[in-house]
């Protein structure tokens, strides 16, 4: 007795902390003799071995432990058949451990610090342009500059979602993060501009896979309940680097510091970052088992990647070549378009067509409805926030008159709102519980907002200027990282990586494509403008951009060419991110109504069989004779045969069944150790 009592202070069963479950076993001899062992009595000698005690408690691969503080702690559970599920997430969320709150606040501190610095690189580069085109000689190349980031980071995104399905996340996520430092560090020491857009290529193959990282740590780091404020952070951080980049890039281009520390920068910050995840992070993960190497590539589905990644790229292309240096009418951007749509089309339809456990996207996930309507959303919020934060800094400098530096002042409101809507959504969401609302008046607001500022003019005030900037960027702030919380809820834990993955990708393409499509408008709407006031070159006029409009421009045409030029803006690129920002109010429609706080998912929302994956080894199975689980409260204990599947379980009622269990073994198993127990407890 002595030892069962040293075994059970020194091996305290903590279930789930390590996300295994324990369930009661009924030994093989046991099963087989002449009468239960369930109803007969026995008493639990200092010399019996696990394997000849009446009940024994099975991990999942039979590795069978029993002290009596074991057999107390033990719940009544069935074995799900199906690994994940979303509901069995919520039971483990409750049980789970987590860090401390002092740990868990650097982690996040340190996440939000890599996703700052990807939001970042993709606007800090914008002013530098010139300074670089200057220094290399290299005014051929300025379209590469933005398109090698884009290029790989948009292209990669869903394989990276592949990756941290199989492999260890926080492996995959310094992979990722040495990818973008080093890509930096090439950018900042480049000596040609060769050089410069192979470092842009590779920061930008680092950064699809942070984001998706990002969410995955705080997924096992943070209970679903406290996430939704912290997942409001990752939007502030958006919100304010899409803003703050042209402005540091600004400042460092025409300082001692020069266009390089736009690369620089990320180099302490991001070490930071490396230092952290190292040395604090700890992810109790359970990965799908693969029998080698080789297995391993094959679910990471190489065929899906050959046909997206080529795909991305020609699209990319086409945006970036269009109108710029191209005629849309041009035989190279036709074939292009042409390219994207047939291999597009392919990748669709080897998703649909092969193996769930093998595709790159699941056809399971790919039409989950929050997961569609939420990749909608994320597309059409991408899309407004990039393309306003772009062109609204040139609409003060060209209309306003004001430098480059107090352009990006006048859109502090902007950056403030989004702030203030992603925390404050957050943490209402956080209260009620239900995320679907604030997606709904998100993107009325972000519509709304959108469309005030296409009414914009030469004389518009300064009240009116902020206050359209705060509800654009309050509706912004609301809407932008709910699906990515919603991913969460309706996904299994499996699918998490995947679905965050498709989620990132269409915030990436939103802002690529309709850059582009705002870029274009603008040229086209400025050149056609500039044509009717007659006496002027637009080619020479565009080249000269926002700042050089009244010096370029006589005198007596400067308020025709500056009303062209505000219509060209509020008419053509403004308004063209009115109508993607429209389409999300009917995407946050389509949103399932989940609350981070529910128990239970809808049937059918399971993840795939471990043994359903290209050679994993399969999952060992409960043995006939066990004691499942079941929602009853009363458990029959004289069928020696599996219990049939039931309901979700009440986890919160299963969790108080502990007291029942141990009642119940005292009186049926060993009527001797009743005292014991009692005194113990």
């Amino acid at each position: 007795m002595e030892d069962l009592e040293e075994r059970s202070r020194g091996r305290s069963l903590t279930a789930y902390s390590g996300g295994e479950d324990y369930v009661p076993h009924i030994t093989e001899s046991h099963r087989t003799s002449k009468r239960s062992s369930l109803s007969r009595p026995s008493t639990l000698r200092d010399n019996d071995d696990v394997e000849d005690s009446a009940i024994s408690l099975v991990k999942p691969k039979d590795k069978r432990v029993s002290t009596r503080s074991q057999l107390r702690q033990a719940h009544l559970v069935q074995e799900p058949t199906t690994p994940s599920a979303p509901w069995e997430q919520q039971g483990e969320e409750k049980l789970a451990t987590y860090p401390s709150p002092a740990k868990t606040a650097v982690i996040m501190v340190s996440l939000y610090i890599s996703i700052f610095l990807v939001a970042l690189d993709r606007t800090i580069i914008g002013p530098a342009i010139p300074a670089i085109t200057n220094q290399f000689n290299s005014i051929g190349d300025i379209g590469w500059y933005g398109s090698s980031y884009m290029l790989t980071s948009a292209g990669f995104i869903l394989l990276y979602g592949r990756i941290y399905t199989f492999l260890p996340t926080k492996s995959v996520f310094l992979s990722g993060i040495f990818l973008f430092e080093a890509g930096s560090a090439v950018c900042g020491a480049a000596q040609t501009s060769t050089m410069l857009i192979i470092g842009r290529a590779i920061a930008g193959l680092g950064s699809s896979g942070i984001f998706t990282g990002a969410i995955l740590i705080m997924l096992n780091t943070v209970p679903l309940h406290r996430r939704p404020l912290l997942q409001g952070l990752f939007g502030a951080c958006f919100g304010v680097a899409s803003v703050a980049g042209p402005l540091l890039g600004g400042a460092f281009t025409g300082s001692k510091a020069t266009w390089r520390w736009c690369f620089y920068i990320n180099l302490p910050l991001g070490g930071l970052t490396i230092l952290v995840v190292i040395f604090l992070l700890e992810l109790d993960e359970q990965k799908p088992k693969l029998a080698n190497w080789r297995q391993t590539m094959k679910n990471m589905d190489p065929l899906g990647t050959v046909l997206f990644l080529p795909a991305i790229t020609c699209l990319l292309l086409a945006l970036e070549w269009g109108a710029a240096e191209y005629a849309w009418s041009s035989p190279r951007l036709i074939a292009l378009l042409v390219i994207f749509a047939v291999l597009f089309v392919a990748f669709i339809a080897w998703q649909y067509f092969t193996r769930n456990t093998t595709a790159t996207v699941p056809a399971r996930i790919l039409f989950q409805r929050s997961v569609a309507f939420g990749g909608l959303s994320q597309f059409c919020v991408g899309s407004t926030m990039l393309t306003v934060s772009i062109y609204i800094p040139l609409w003060f400098q060209a209309i306003k008159q004001v430098s480059a530096m107090q352009s990006g002042i006048n859109t502090i409101p902007l950056v403030l709102s989004v702030v203030f809507g992603s925390i404050m959504s957050g943490g209402l969401t956080q209260r009620i519980g239900y995320y679907t609302p604030f997606m709904i008046v998100g993107s009325s607001l972000m519509a709304v907002g959108t469309g005030l500022i296409t009414t914009w003019n030469m004389n518009t005030s300064s009240s009116m200027w902020i206050g359209y900037q705060v509800i654009l960027g309050y509706g912004v702030g609301c809407t932008m990282q709910h699906p990515n919380l919603a991913v969460q809820i309706v996904l299994p834990k499996q699918d998490v990586p995947t679905g965050t993955a498709v989620l990132s990708l269409c915030q990436t393409l939103g802002g690529a494509v309709f850059t582009a499509v705002g870029q274009n408008l603008y040229i086209d709407k400025f050149s056609t403008g500039l044509q009717r006031i007659g006496g002027l070159d637009p080619k020479h006029i565009l080249e000269g951009g926002a700042t050089d409009l009244t010096r370029t421009v006589p005198e007596t045409l400067r308020l025709d060419v500056l009303l062209a030029y505000n219509n060209s803006l509020t008419k053509g690129t403004f308004f063209a991110a009115l109508i993607v920002a429209c389409l999300a109010v009917p995407a946050a429609l389509g949103m399932e109504w989940r609350s981070v706080k529910e128990k239970q998912s809808p049937p059918g929302s399971v993840a795939p069989r471990d043994e359903e994956m290209v050679g994993a080894e399969p999952r060992s199975a409960t043995p006939r004779g066990s004691i499942t689980r079941s929602n009853s409260p009363a458990h029959s204990v004289s069928t020696l045969g599996p219990v049939p599947a039931t309901p979700a379980p009440t986890w919160k009622n299963l969790y108080r069944s502990s007291g029942q269990f141990s009642s119940y073994l005292t009186a049926k198993v060993n009527p001797d150790l009743r005292n014991e127990l009692e005194t113990e407890r």
